[in-house]
């Protein structure tokens, strides 16, 4: 068993972690362990002792993710305030995997640094690097110079952005590598003019998003390979959106789940909806998608986990 041979770590190790409590969506089994490492000497520590044949997954705030109702095998690792530094020096930004991106686009902002875009993007900078998150027409890979990793092994690296391979919504990271940090370089720019570009970011997004509603950010990429710019000329062809809203499917629901109404790219849990209920019905925006237009949506949205075991209910709160 896993248990039976954990390393001895500073930090905090909890066995049978029901993962519901940590995702937006409010869904998902158990973590057989979960690992909140105290610093980067820690995870190193831990992942150098820790059998190599045991999968371990890393998971940032759980904006983005749906954890399926039979919960995780093997470890789940989250990092926590041991890495969620910022650092300025000059037009350069080191920042923690662990840092919020919102925080980091406001307090460079303080500074006269343009990282403006990742105000409006839920999560923290590891999930960003890992997605190359990007809104209005910026995305991570505008910015990131070099990323830091602890390897499965224990190793560190320092992956130059050339090595990570970043397109639309994806990079590519070597097996099991942990982002612990990224350093980004930012455009100078007056503070009180990128203050004044977040304030409307963000009352553009909240007019166009649920963002009170129980999300886990935008469901499918976009199949223009972009995401909205914001300027007057953008246009709504391939937006997964507009394709779900023409394949009728705006409103849909499955057990708990629905298709946003305010948003159609936007799966939520309305109440009660476990992770299956989650999961089947974008699939089934995806199959009617395709039926509509020949174009099949691909998941933004992180998928992991096992499925709840065959005629057992999946864990309640």
């Amino acid at each position: 068993m896993i248990f039976d041979n954990l390393p001895i770590v500073r930090g905090i190790l909890t066995l049978n972690r029901r993962m519901s409590d940590l995702t937006w969506l409010r869904v998902g089994g158990q973590a057989d362990v979960f690992f909140q490492p105290v610093d980067e000497d820690d995870l190193r520590k831990f992942l150098t002792v820790l059998p190599l044949d045991v999968p371990v997954f890393v998971m940032g705030v759980g904006s983005n993710l749906i954890v399926r109702d039979g919960g995780i095998r093997g470890v789940v690792i989250r990092l926590g305030r041991g890495f969620n530094s910022i650092e300025f020096n000059g037009n350069l930004v080191r920042v923690g995997a662990a840092a919020l991106d919102s925080h980091v686009a406001r307090k460079a902002a303080r500074l006269g640094l343009n990282l403006t875009f990742l105000r409006t993007i839920p999560g923290s900078i590891g999930g960003a690097v890992t997605m190359n998150a990007g809104c209005y027409g910026d995305y991570m890979s505008d910015v990131i110079q070099e990323v830091r990793v602890v390897m499965r092994d224990g190793s560190v690296q320092n992956l130059a952005v050339a090595d990570l391979d970043l397109k639309y919504r994806s990079s590519t990271l070597p097996e099991g590598a942990v982002i612990v940090s990224a350093t980004l370089k930012a455009v100078c720019e007056e503070a009180q003019i990128l203050e004044e570009r977040m304030t409307l970011q963000l009352a553009k997004r909240d007019k166009s998003q649920p963002t009170k509603d129980r999300t886990a950010g935008s469901t499918f990429r976009n199949p223009s390979g972009f995401s909205s710019t914001g300027q007057v000329d953008d246009t709504h062809d391939l937006k997964a959106w507009k394709m779900i809203d023409d394949a009728g499917m705006r409103g849909m629901t499955r057990g708990g789940a629905i298709i946003n109404t305010m948003h159609s790219n936007f799966l939520t849990n309305a109440g009660g909806a476990t992770a299956a209920d989650l999961e089947r019905l974008g699939e089934d925006v995806r199959k009617k998608v395709y039926e509509t237009s020949g174009l099949t949506l691909e998941w933004e949205i992180m998928r992991v986990g096992e499925p709840a075991p065959q005629g057992l209910p999946p864990l309640q709160k």
